[in-house]
Formats: C-alpha cells, structure tokens, sequence
C-alpha cells in the first residue's frame, strides 16, 4: 500500500481541514538484548560455547507450537502532524497491509 506524504485532513486542535504530514511509525519496540537473563548477555557472559553438556544453553528439540505463525502482516500506525499547529495525532486503526510505502 502506497501513503502520500501530505495530505488534507481535518485537525482537531485547528478544529479545520488543514495540510498534514503523514508519518509511518512503527508497530512495536524491540526486547532489549542486554536485559538480566537474555541470551545476547549471557552469551557474552560465555553460557552457551564449548563442548560438553550446555544444560540451558544446549540443543533443544523444535517446539512447533512457536512455530505456528497466524498473521502474515503487521498493522502499520500513520502519524499526521499539523503544517498549522504542529501538533500530531494519529490513526486509532492501523492499517493491515502486506508493505506500506511512502511516495
């Protein structure tokens, strides 16, 4: 789905129809790696390299319950930011769409 970079929408600040800025923001945050029991930090720590038993940090067999995958695509969250006011506001439903392209 192709978004335009501007576009004419109603400003509930101006309370009028106003030029607006669209912005794609993204749909979640990242885990962080170096948080206390990750894998990146324990792997630095040296868990997880060597020969011999790993115990936690060893082979494990595939669980296909994670690997069960429903969606396909993510919902994208558009930002319009007022050219009159500045202020921002943005879409409640998110767009579910394979890719979202700005032109």
């Amino acid at each position: 789905m192709k978004l335009p970079k501007k576009t004419n929408r109603f400003c509930p600040y101006c309370n009028k129809v106003t030029e607006q800025k669209v912005k794609l923001m993204s749909s979640g945050t990242k885990r962080g790696s170096l948080k206390r029991g990750g894998i990146m930090r324990a792997k630095l720590r040296g868990k997880g390299r060597g020969i011999g038993n790993l115990g936690k940090w060893g082979s494990k067999p595939a669980v296909s319950k994670f690997k069960m995958k429903t969606k396909t695509t993510k919902k994208a969250k558009i930002l319009y930011t007022c050219s009159v006011c500045n202020k921002s506001k943005d879409r409640k439903e998110g767009i579910r769409a394979g890719k979202v392209l700005q032109e």
